[in-house]
C-alpha cells in the first residue's frame, strides 16, 4: 500500500521546506509514503528546495498553468508511479499534517474513495467575516449540486483512493476544489470528510486576491459545473421563467381575443410567442446536454480505462494476483 502526498506548488521556495518538514514518512495502515511536489513555473528556487529536503517525485511544469492543471499534472504523476492513495496539500502549510492518518482512515476502512478535510472555520481568526460568510455560502451551493454533505468544499486537504484519481476530471482553469467535489458526487464515487486542524496563517492566500474576484470565480466555476454535469435539470429550469411569461401573455391575448376586443393585442402575441420559443430553445439545449452527458460518461470510461492500463495498472492487478 503507498501513500503519496502532493504539493502543488507555485514560488514557494521559501515556505516548502517548512511544510515539508511536518510531513510524515510512516503513516500507519501504509507500507510506504512518498513526497511528490508539482512545480507550477515558479520562477524562484522551489524546485531545488524539494531536491535539498528529498522529495522522491517532481513535476515541473514549464509555465504557471494554474492550481487545478498543477493538481490534476500530480494525480496523473502519483498514478504513474503506483500511489494507492492520494493526499493533497497546500504549500503553504496550512494544515495540519499530523490529520494525514485521519483523512486517510476512511479509505482504508473502505468507507469512501474521496475525503476532504474539514477545517474548523468559524475557530480561524485570520479569516474575515466576510470570508467565513462565503465558505459557508460556497459548501451550502456545492452540496446542492452535488449531492453531498461536504461541509468545507474549498478545502484543499483532501485523500483520493486510486479509483477516484482514476476517474477525476477537471475542467476549471481557477481551482480543483469546488469541481471535483461536484464530479465525484455525480459520479458515484463515495465522498465524506473529517474534521482537521490548522496552522497559523503564513502568507497571504495567492488563490484568493480579492473577495470579489474570488466570489466572481467561484460563481463561474459552480455555474459551469451545471453546465457540464447536469444540463437536463439546468436548461429546465432557465427554460421555466419564459415559458411562465409567454403562456400567461398567451392566455391573455386569448381572453382579449374571445372576449371581444376591439385591439388585435399584436405585440401581446408576438412576445408570447418569442418567450415560448425562447423556453423551448432552452429544453432543446437541455436534452442535446443530456445526449452529451452520456458521451462523456463513456469518454469517461475510456479514459479510466487507459488511465488503469497506462498508469501502473498491469502492475496493480498483478500484485493483487499474488504475481500470477
Amino acid at each position: 500500500m503507498k501513500l503519496i502526498i502532493q504539493i502543488p506548488c507555485y514560488n514557494e521556495e521559501e515556505q516548502l521546506p517548512v511544510t515539508l518538514a511536518d510531513l510524515p514518512r510512516e503513516v500507519p495502515g501504509v507500507d510506504c509514503v512518498e513526497w511528490l511536489v508539482i512545480n507550477d513555473g515558479s520562477r524562484d528556487g522551489t524546485v531545488a528546495a524539494a531536491r535539498a529536503a528529498g522529495v522522491d517525485h517532481i513535476v515541473d511544469l514549464p509555465v504557471n498553468m494554474g492550481l487545478a492543471h498543477a493538481f490534476m499534472a500530480g494525480l496523473d504523476k502519483a498514478l504513474q508511479e503506483g500511489a494507492d492513495i492520494i493526499v493533497n496539500t497546500d504549500a503553504d502549510n496550512q494544515y495540519d499534517a499530523r490529520d494525514i492518518p485521519k483523512l486517510i482512515r476512511p479509505i482504508l476502512e473502505r468507507e469512501a474513495q474521496f475525503v476532504i478535510g474539514d477545517r474548523p472555520i468559524p475557530d480561524i481568526q485570520h479569516f474575515s467575516r466576510t470570508k467565513r460568510l462565503l465558505q459557508r455560502l460556497g459548501s451550502r451551493v456545492v452540496q446542492l449540486v452535488s449531492g453531498t454533505r461536504i461541509k468545507d468544499a474549498p478545502s484543499g486537504f483532501r485523500a483520493l483512493s486510486r479509483e477516484a484519481a482514476l476517474r477525476m476530471n477537471v475542467f476549471d482553469t481557477y481551482t480543483y476544489t469546488l469541481e471535483s467535489i461536484i464530479q465525484a458526487g455525480l459520479s458515484d464515487i463515495r465522498i465524506v470528510s473529517v474534521p482537521i486542524g490548522v496552522n497559523g496563517e503564513t502568507r497571504p492566500s495567492r488563490l484568493v486576491k480579492s473577495i470579489g474576484n474570488y466570489v466572481r470565480r467561484s460563481i463561474g466555476s459552480i455555474l459551469k459545473a451545471f453546465f457540464v454535469y447536469k444540463p437536463g435539470k439546468t436548461f429546465f429550469l432557465l427554460g421555466i421563467p419564459p415559458a411562465l411569461l409567454g403562456a400567461a401573455l398567451a392566455l391573455r391575448w386569448l381572453v382579449l381575443y374571445f372576449g371581444g376586443t376591439e385591439r388585435a393585442h399584436v405585440p401581446s402575441l408576438v412576445a408570447a410567442a418569442v418567450f415560448l420559443i425562447l423556453a423551448a430553445l432552452f429544453w432543446i439545449a437541455g436534452l442535446l446536454g443530456e445526449l452529451f452527458a452520456i458521451n462523456r460518461r463513456l469518454l469517461q470510461d475510456i479514459q479510466y480505462l487507459l488511465r488503469r492500463n497506462g498508469s501502473g495498472g498491469a502492475a496493480h492487478r498483478k500484485d493483487d494476483h499474488g504475481g500470477r
